[in-house]
Parts: structure tokens; sequence; C-alpha cells
């Protein structure tokens, strides 16, 4: 830590877990608490139950699992391509070329993305693409959503990578593509793999666009949590919440685990 001082680190953790706790932790704890209850009539719930898990985890629950899975790994594997070779084409153009490649990758983020599910319903609802009413529409906008992210992460790092290996590649004779494939993607692989897993969260959880334009048998799990609140089941919608930030963190866990490896290579 910066603070050197042992009262000072007493007090910056006690000001951390004063902050963490009820912005953070607290409103967790509550939609754990209420996946495994029946009842919350006073200031605890009541009535513990399991029955909330089996039902979040089979039948259509499950289905929404699994088409939020292919939804995210899909639309972060299109992200990362996308916003991987647009950042390695900004860091050739001059300032301004730059500038404006940055401010046409950030624009779906700078807007809400009810506006963009709009935009991607609009565009993609006639010929000569007809992607309206179909799962496609939803990875299309999820991968509009989250390439912006993927770019700024990768254009962060090829700036600070040492130019000095990629001059030593070409002065041995390695053609462009080679320096490419065998130099600098490698050293981006940290940076890669994080802009993955940030892609996948932020797919994942959303829902403003998703709910614009999803089909009936394409519904994320996201989804399926709002409706089931909507309806009044607020118990087996919190159970099914809870299924989604754990399937959210075991594969960021999992995407950490190749970061590391990739950062020791």
């Amino acid at each position: 830590m910066l603070v050197h001082s042992k009262g000072g680190r007493w007090a910056a953790w006690g000001l951390f877990g004063l902050l963490f706790l009820p912005l953070f932790a607290l409103p967790l704890l509550v939609v754990v608490a209420a996946s495994f209850a029946t009842h919350w009539s006073g200031a605890f719930p009541s009535g513990p139950t399991t029955g909330n898990y089996a039902a979040a985890v089979r039948g259509e629950s499950l289905q929404a699992l699994t088409t939020s899975l292919v939804t995210a790994v899909t639309a972060s594997l299109l992200a990362l391509t996308i916003g991987t070779w647009a950042a390695l084409a900004a860091a050739g153009l001059k300032k301004r070329g730059k500038r404006c490649l940055d401010a046409l990758f950030m624009l779906p983020v700078a807007v809400s993305s009810v506006v963009v599910g709009l935009a991607v319903l609009v565009a993609f609802s006639r010929p000569p693409v007809l992607l309206n009413g179909t799962g496609s529409i939803v990875v299309l906008a999820h991968t509009i959503l989250v390439t912006a992210f993927a770019y700024q992460s990768v254009s962060a790092a090829i700036v600070r990578l040492d130019p000095a290996y990629e001059q030593a590649a070409a002065s041995l004779g390695a053609r462009p593509a080679h320096v490419l494939w065998r130099v600098r993607l490698p050293l981006l692989l940290p940076s890669l793999t994080a802009a993955a897993g940030l892609c996948f969260a932020l797919s994942m959880g959303e829902l403003s666009a998703t709910m614009m334009l999803y089909p009936p048998d394409w519904m994320p799990l996201p989804v399926r949590v709002f409706t089931a609140t909507d309806r009044g089941s607020l118990f087996g919608g919190s159970a099914v919440a809870v299924v989604l930030m754990a399937t959210t963190l075991l594969v960021l866990l999992a995407v950490s685990r190749v970061r590391t490896r990739a950062s020791y290579r």
C-alpha cells in the first residue's frame, strides 16, 4: 500500500470496509440470502430452502444460462478480434486519424445501450440482412457494446510495448506478418486475455439492449432474472441471479489464470 504508517494503513482499511460493505458487499449478500428463502417479512429471510436453486439449474433457466454463455463467448471473441485488429491499425495512423477511430469505437458506450439496441433493430429488420427474430441479432448487439472495451484495452497495451523487440525481429529478416504473430501478439497476450474477460463479464450482464432484441427461443439469463422478478418471483429470481454471478466469476477466474501464465511468459 502507499500508506506506510501502521495507523494510516488501519485507517485506510477501515475506510475501505466502511465504503465496500454497504455499497458492494451488502447488496450481494441480500441477494444470496434471498435465494435460500421462501419468505422475507422481517429483518431477516425465513423459510430456508434449496428449492430455488433446483429450479435455477434446470428447464428454462438452464437453457437461458446456456444462451448467455454462447452469446457472451461469441461476442467476446468477435469483439476481441475486431478490437485488436482496429487497435493495431490505429497504432500506425496519425494523431487525427487515431482520434477519429477512438471516437468511432467509443460511440456505442457513449450513448445508452437502449439506443444501440434500437439502432440494431432498425438496421437489421429488413433485407438484405434480416436478423430480427434470431439469436444472431443479440450476439451482434453485444459485440457492438463490448468491442470498445477490447479496443481501448489493446490500444493502451500497444502504447506500452517496447519497439526494440519488433525492430530486432525485423533486422533479422522477419516479415511483418511474422513479427505480428510471433512478437507483437505474444507480447499483447496478457492484455488480450484481460480484454476478453472484461468483454465476457459485460456481455453476461447486459440487459437493456437485449430486452429490445431477444426472440423467445434466445433468452439470456439476465432477461430470465428480470422476468422472474417482474412476475413477483423474487426468491427464484435471486437464485438465478446468484447462478449468473457464480458462472461469470468462475469464467473470470479461469481467464485470470490464463492471463497470469501469459504475463509470466
